[in-house]
This record gives structure tokens, C-alpha cells and sequence, in this order.
């Protein structure tokens, strides 16, 4: 699709704005989901006037995650750009990454008899992990003959790249995720899953052992779960598929490693929403293009808090008239993914979108919720096929075939 999309590209001056609520879809609890249970009057009002569906990230019943659901927001092929989460953390830290590196995202634990008791150390804070990570950089520089970088990321999440002298093998970086992704747990063991990552894995297993013997004795942060083991891959740029000049507003790093890797802007910035939002009025004229990611509403579905991930997008919806002001071609609101506050993670169900443009049929959903935009004119898709529509609605797509 993208090469059909790629012939097809016509350039104006039109304004496309991608806000993305992380983990935005979720499931009823006593009857509503957590849109359902949000006073959301903007939202819902968007809603009435907008084409809006519901969208599967890689297919029926897969639960995505954070990398996949971004890169399919973006057009990509999922199964065809298979995206370590190493890659993204390390390049969303700013580390420039080598053809001789293999990255890894790394989680703080607590391990406790053994068992994980808690996969993020109680989220510690971000000041308190840094000083972690820069005290076991001082003393863990190299392991065999591969070069050991850590940097530091936001509360319990690091990176760690090592860095080889020549170019590795394909497959290299084929080992099994340590993290189990539930608590009660032991640690999996490193495994590799190929030949050409046996080196690697042993390598990892003595990176393991190493900062375990330093950590060991600190009150929550007392091991460490890896996952995402990768290289980076040669993809296509975003601004050569789709002729966006393009920039990533986020604040946290993985989101602006994936922007990254697909040739966006994506500069540091801090703060919340409102921060955000700021970034975006005053870059508005230097970009076609706006990815707006917000963070806290996965976070909220992640620990099963389900009265503060509605209040995180009831935070959002007070804030949406100030996008709504810049008067964009086409604004889509919507999530990577699903995260039920009732499961505590993501999961397979489709993601509620809207997209508002001057040439959608609209009124056909009374508010901004799951079974609300099931009726829209989208129905249920492919999230790969959301770029497209976005471009069609920016009139940036020429008519295709004679």
C-alpha cells in the first residue's frame, strides 16, 4: 500500500495533526467503559461531526504493542518492520545507533525470593533511577569484547546498547525477553533463539549477573527485566512515503525513538499536556505533520486504574479546544492501542478513532466511545489504512489508475 500511496502523492499546504492516547480503547466495568464514564463534551462533539470507526493495529485478537500500534498508525506493515523495543528506547534517548549495536529496554524490578514482586520497582522516581544507571555505568564499561552503554530513561525504564567492533550476524539479536510480564514470576531465563545469538545471550547473562551484584541490596530497584533485544532496521523514511515534513511532540523516549527511525523530528520535550500543546501552536507553521503522543492514559490502564484513566482523557478534553483553534486540514484523535483498566494491560480490541475534515459524511455517532464508533462510517479496519484516509482528506492524494 505504501507504494501505491508513494505514486500518488500530491503536496499542498494542508495541516494533518495525529493526537495519539496511549492505550486510549478500554472495556466496561460495571456496565461503561472508561470513554463511556468520561464527561468528554469536546470530544463527543468532535465525534458527532467526524468519520470515526474503530481500528486493529495487526490483526483480529493480536494484542499489540506500543511499537507495532505506532508504526501501523503511521502506515507501516507490522509484520514486515518487526521493531525491537531496545531500538526505539535507545534512539528515543539519543543514542545514534550502529550497525555493529544491539539495544535492549530495560525495567528496574523488585525480585523478592526469586519471584518478580514488582516489574517497575514501584515506578520509582526518574531521579532516583538515573542515579542508578550512571553509578552502573561507571563500573560496567565493557563485558568480552563489547563495548556496555546505559542510559538513563524515565522512572524505572533504561537502555542498554552494546556495542561490538565489526558488524554482527543476522539474527544476532534473536534473544528471548527476561521480562515475563507478570508479577509472581521468576525472571525468564536469556535464551537465545538462533545460532547466531548464542554469543550474544552469554554476553547478556554476564551483563545480567554483573548489575544484579550491584543492585542487589537497594530497597526496590534490586534487579533488572530486559526486553526488545534488536538492531536497528534500514526502513523507510516517513517524509519519502507520504511527502510530510514531519515532528513528533513526546515525551517520553521510546515514542520519539520510533519517530525517529522514520525520519521525523523529534526534539526533547518535557512536561504534560499543556506543555505539549504549547510545543505544537509554536511549531505549527514549520511542519505538515504533527504526531502529539500522550502517555498517562496507558499508564492508568496499566495499573487498573480506571477512575484516573478517564480523568486523564477528561484532562485531554479540556485542553482539545486549543488544537481545535489552529484549525488543522485534519485532526485524528485516537489510541496505538487498547488498555482495559479491567485486564491491567494492552489487549486485541480495536481502537476507537475519529477523524475531522471537511469531507466526512459525520453524524452518524452521537459521542466519543468504543460502541459509539463501531456505527461510524469506518467501521472496523486496518490501522495501516488510516494514513491514506488522513492524505484523502487533506486532498495530498491524486486520483489512481487512467
Amino acid at each position: 500500500m505504501q507504494d501505491i500511496v508513494k505514486s500518488i502523492i500530491q503536496k499542498n499546504d494542508s495541516k494533518i495533526v495525529m493526537v495519539v492516547l496511549d492505550g486510549l480503547g478500554g472495556l466496561p466495568m460495571h456496565g461503561k467503559s472508561e470513554l463511556e464514564v468520561a464527561d468528554i463534551p469536546n470530544l463527543d462533539m468532535l465525534a458527532k461531526n467526524s468519520a470515526c470507526g474503530l481500528h486493529t493495529p495487526v490483526s483480529f485478537g493480536i494484542t499489540p504493542g506500543s511499537g507495532p500500534g505506532h508504526l501501523a498508525l503511521f502506515g507501516y506493515d507490522t509484520i514486515k518492520w518487526q521493531i525491537g523495543r531496545g531500538v526505539l528506547e535507545a534512539l528515543g534517548l539519543g543514542i545514534e545507533l550502529k550497525k555493529t549495536d544491539i539495544a535492549v529496554r530495560c525495567n528496574y524490578a523488585t525480585i523478592e525470593n526469586g519471584l518478580i514482586k514488582d516489574r517497575r520497582a514501584g515506578r520509582i522516581p526518574t531521579e532516583k533511577s538515573r542515579k542508578i544507571t550512571e553509578r552502573l555505568q561507571k563500573k560496567i564499561r565493557k563485558i568480552e569484547n563489547a563495548e556496555v552503554i546505559f542510559v538513563p530513561g524515565m522512572e524505572h525504564r533504561f537502555a542498554v546498547v552494546l556495542r561490538f567492533p565489526a558488524p554482527l550476524e543476522k539474527g544476532a539479536a534473536d534473544i528471548m525477553d527476561t521480562d515475563p510480564q507478570k508479577e509472581g514470576k521468576p525472571p525468564v531465563k536469556v535464551t537465545p533463539m538462533c545460532a547466531q545469538a548464542e554469543k550474544i545471550a552469554k554476553i547478556i547473562e554476564k551483563l545480567i549477573k554483573a548489575v544484579t551484584e550491584i543492585i542487589r541490596n537497594q530497597d526496590t530497584a534490586n534487579s533488572i527485566l530486559l526486553r526488545g533485544f534488536s538492531q536497528a532496521p534500514d526502513i523507510p523514511h516517513f517524509e519519502e512515503v507520504y511527502g510530510l515534513k514531519s515532528v513528533a511532540i513526546a515525551t517520553y523516549p521510546m515514542y520519539r525513538g520510533l519517530a525517529k527511525l522514520i525520519g521525523m523530528d523529534a526534539p526533547a520535550v518535557t512536561g504534560g499536556m499543556k506543555e505539549e500543546i504549547d510545543f505544537l501552536k509554536q511549531n505549527y507553521k514549520k511542519y505538515d505533520f504533527f504526531f502529539v503522543h500522550i502517555k498517562k492514559v496507558d499508564s492508568y490502564g496499566e495499573d487498573g486504574n480506571f477512575k484516573e484513566k478517564a480523568a486523564e482523557i477528561e484532562r485531554f478534553d479540556r485542553i482539545l479546544p486549543r488544537i481545535l483553534a489552529l484549525e488543522p486540514q485534519v485532526l485524528i484523535i485516537t489510541g496505538d492501542h487498547s488498555t482495559p483498566s479491567l485486564l491491567k494491560g494492552h489487549s486485541w480490541h480495536p481502537v476507537p478513532v475519529l477523524l475531522s475534515s471537511a469531507y466526512v459524511f459525520g453524524g452518524l455517532c452521537n459521542s466519543f466511545s468504543e460502541r459509539e464508533c463501531v456505527r461510524g462510517e469506518f467501521g472496523i479496519f486496518p490501522t495501516v489504512n488510516l494514513m491514506p484516509l488522513a492524505l484523502a482528506n487533506a486532498l495530498r492524494l491524486k486520483k489512481f489508475g487512467a
